[in-house]
């Protein structure tokens, strides 16, 4: 009987013997026991190794499943959109995911070293290993089993494939779960047109559902009756393959929670297929695609015969939103003339809006998430310089180089030779809106340069117009002056020029000369004219602006001069040069009225002095607000309302309340500021308000004094506004001053230090007010060129 597994039994235990009687490994009675322990000492050690590597996976997966919760959490998404954010951030990183996931979660990590072992429990079965987290699956083997694990059972999803898209547009089965392996052989490689829903998904970018009737037939091995779902896997903008799902039977209703779970699972896959931080292909799909260094990509760049520019995808939710200019080569000329240093690093929407929006940026966008190059091919462009628009045909050709674009960018002019001078003769025509013909009598042939098609807003493939149809494009009024033009050139020989209104096949017109000249033979005949174009569209309507601004602006200050005449005839008017007499009421007056400096600042500055039928004298100066005939309208107003108001024996305070409801209800709003006196002679007594004007001045032996400031807002400001009233006396031989603003008002100072300036210069006032009130106007201070209205009166 021959023993297996015990000692003793023939086996390498102690009693075993080799064929030399002294043992199994014939090393001397020790050696089989110590051989035995080696081997169990390595296996217990193998055994502990395993031990700790699954221990920390299953670190690893809970750290990973609490961020992912987390993420979802704060992120307000389905746990698997949360598990590719958490692999995005981590390959952004450069972490590994689980590393990232414990910093989340706030748990140990793996370089914490794995937990301290625990003693079995007695008769506790071992537990089961857990399912994969989505964030931490290493390769796209693992993501396809991670797939097939979150849809098997919710969706019934029995089979995953992932495609990976190879240059050339082989599809390549990168990864599956559940496929056999005699499918998975047969279907290891796809050419380029079979036609499959997963060549269909990342050709065009879209997604087929079961029920979508654009399904492909040539699916490969499915049962009658089977669904399946594809969906492209964009990664970065580019389509970098597809996620297939195939159910053995239709396929559930895939609501939309569903479909979006199904999204962030092809998310998953995706940024696996390309994932920066792979050794080797996951599959058989082949390596993944990097940029090569920066002095790499500058050597490729520099090293191509033709212009060349480097792009860079700028994406928004995984759409291309721009590109960036990475740089540019020494053979690129920039077609509106800017240095490289202006153009590169700049965003192409900003730096050349108009030729993208003419097909440049569809192309290249369609080169970038296709992965596929775009041979070399024809494309009629736009640049926009200003307002101009410059048409270019350009020779375009688009290459993927890694993650960036390699666009060769050739003009037409720059393919045919064309030098440096030519080059600067061409920049200088755009910055001149200038466009240059030339036709050739012998055969009819005429040639123009690209700004001409837009001049005239026709197609880029349309043929140039000959002269002899130019009156067919302009304006019917223009046609003479375009006849005699062609009679000029063609049939006297001598250069000529017209202008005329080019219209265009939208109706639209451009003002545009053309200035053409014969070109003769040897024996003077005519073998052809050339010239030029000249847009001056903005020239005319700029013209066209000015003289209407100039006729305006003529009517405008005639306007404002005979409003100024006006308002000045009706101040002179109302304001008489002399006060009336008042010799009955003890009282001496002199008034003055200086208007401003200029005529447009004529306001509404008066004065009054009135003697009323109770002995009494009112005295009052007021500024209304504003220059010219409204304000001189205004001043009128409130001088009359308050000349009649007077007449009912009212004190100053309650006038000007009256005076306040007028302006209030005058047209235009009006205000002002007015100071109100009443002088009784009898009583040698002057009763005074303010309506926000400034205060009089007594002037006597004693020297100057301004008086009190009675409360009191300007009238036209308040509703039912209330004025204060002082009582001073006016002793016999004292001179009592009311003014305007216009007297001392300064930009530079305060009032009252005007007011005190003012009052020493003029010095006393003397015997005749007329000469003190010059000699006050005469060392006014003021210097805001405004007009003033002055009222002295002295005491008998």
């Amino acid at each position: 009987m021959t023993g297996t597994d015990g000692p003793g039994r023939g086996g390498p235990g102690p009693g075993g013997r080799g064929p030399d009687g002294t043992g199994a490994g014939g090393a001397g009675p020790g050696g089989a026991e110590e051989r035995v322990a080696l081997a169990l000492a390595a296996t217990v050690r193998r055994l502990q190794r395993g031990l700790d590597r699954l221990r920390t996976e299953e670190r690893e997966r809970a750290a990973v499943d609490v961020a992912t919760g987390i993420l979802a959490e704060r992120l307000r998404c389905t746990p698997a959109e949360a598990a590719v954010r958490l692999a995005r951030l981590a390959r952004e990183a450069g972490q590994p995911a689980a590393v990232l996931a414990a910093d989340i979660a706030g748990v140990p990590g793996p370089a914490d070293g794995p937990p301290a072992a625990e003693p079995p429990s007695a008769g506790r079965p071992p537990a089961a290993p857990p399912g994969p987290a989505l964030a931490a699956t290493p390769d796209l083997a693992h993501a396809a089993a991670a797939v097939l694990d979150q849809t098997a059972r919710p969706l019934g999803v029995h089979a995953v494939a992932v495609w990976q898209r190879l240059p050339g547009g082989v599809l390549a089965l990168a990864a599956h779960a559940g496929l056999t392996a005699a499918d998975a052989q047969a279907w290891d490689r796809v050419p380029p047109g079979v036609g499959t829903p997963a060549e269909l998904a990342v050709r065009t970018g879209r997604e087929l559902w079961p029920d979508d009737p654009a399904m492909p037939t040539a699916a490969g091995p499915l049962p009658a009756g089977a669904d399946r779902a594809v969906l492209p896997l964009v990664d970065r903008g580019r389509c970098r393959g597809a996620l297939e799902l195939r159910w053995p039977g239709p396929a559930p209703p895939l609501t939309r929670p569903l479909r979006r779970q199904l999204h962030a699972l092809a998310d998953l896959c995706a940024g696996l297929l390309d994932a920066p931080d792979r050794t080797g292909p996951p599959g058989p799909a082949g390596l993944p695609e990097r940029e090569g260094p920066p002095e790499q990509e500058g050597a490729t760049l520099e090293g191509l015969l033709t212009p060349a520019l480097l792009l860079e995808a700028v994406l928004r939710d995984d759409e291309v939103a721009d590109f960036r200019i990475v740089r540019v080569n020494d053979h690129f000329r920039d077609p509106l003339g800017r240095p490289r240093t202006v153009v590169e690093g700049a965003s192409l929407l900003e730096t050349y809006p108009a030729a993208c929006a003419t097909g440049l940026f569809d192309r290249l966008v369609h080169a970038h998430r296709s992965g596929e190059p775009r041979p070399a091919e024809r494309v009629h462009l736009v640049f926009q310089s200003g307002d101009t628009p410059l048409p270019a045909t350009v020779r375009l050709a688009v290459a993927p180089l890694g993650r960036r674009l390699l666009v060769s960018w050739q003009l037409e002019t720059e393919r045919t030779g064309e030098g440096d001078q030519a080059a600067l003769l061409r920049q200088a025509q755009r910055l001149a809106r200038v466009c240059g013909f030339q036709e050739w009598t012998a055969d009819g042939r005429v040639l123009w340069n690209d700004g001409l098609v837009d001049l005239y807003g026709l197609p880029a493939d349309a043929a140039p117009v000959p002269l002899a149809r130019l009156a067919r494009h302009a304006h019917p009024d223009d046609e003479p002056a375009i006849r005699r033009l062609l009679d000029t050139v063609q049939r006297r020989h001598r250069t000529s020029s017209a202008v005329f209104r080019l219209v265009r096949p939208d109706g639209t017109q451009r003002y545009t000369r053309i200035v053409a000249e014969p070109l003769l033979d040897e024996d003077g005949r005519l073998t052809g004219v050339r010239g030029a174009y000249y847009d001056v569209s903005s020239q005319h309507w700029t013209e066209v602006a000015l003289g209407a601004t100039r006729e305006r602006l003529a009517d405008s200050e005639q306007e404002a001069a005979e409003r100024e005449r006006l308002a000045l005839r009706l101040q002179q008017a109302i304001l008489p040069p002399e006060p009336p007499p008042l010799d009955a009421t003890g009282l001496h007056a002199a008034v003055r009225y200086r208007p401003a400096a200029k005529r447009d600042r004529v306001g509404g500055d008066w004065y009054d002095v009135l003697a009323l039928p109770d002995k009494r004298v009112l005295l009052a100066v007021g500024d209304v607000a504003g220059h010219g005939v409204g304000a001189a309208t205004g001043m009128v107003a409130l001088r009359h309302a308050l000349r009649g108001l007077a007449m009912t024996g009212a004190g100053p305070g309650r006038l000007l309340e009256w005076a306040n409801g007028i302006a209030l209800r005058e047209p235009g709003q009006v205000t002002a500021t007015v100071v109100c006196a009443l002088f009784d002679p009898a009583a040698d007594e002057i009763r005074w308000a303010r309506a926000g004007h400034l205060p009089p001045i007594r002037l006597g032996a004693g020297g100057a004094e301004v008086l009190p400031l009675p409360h009191g807002v300007l009238l036209g400001a308040l509703e039912d506004a209330q004025y204060e009233e002082h009582t001073t006396r006016l002793a016999p031989g004292e001179v009592l001053l009311l003014y305007t603003d216009g007297l001392v008002e300064r930009r530079d100072r305060p009032v009252e230090e005007s007011v005190d300036q003012l009052i020493h210069a003029a010095g006393a006032p003397g015997a005749d007010l007329e000469q003190y009130l010059d000699r006050l106007l005469e060392f006014s201070p003021a210097d805001t060129e405004d007009d003033t209205c002055l009222i002295a009166v002295r005491a008998a």
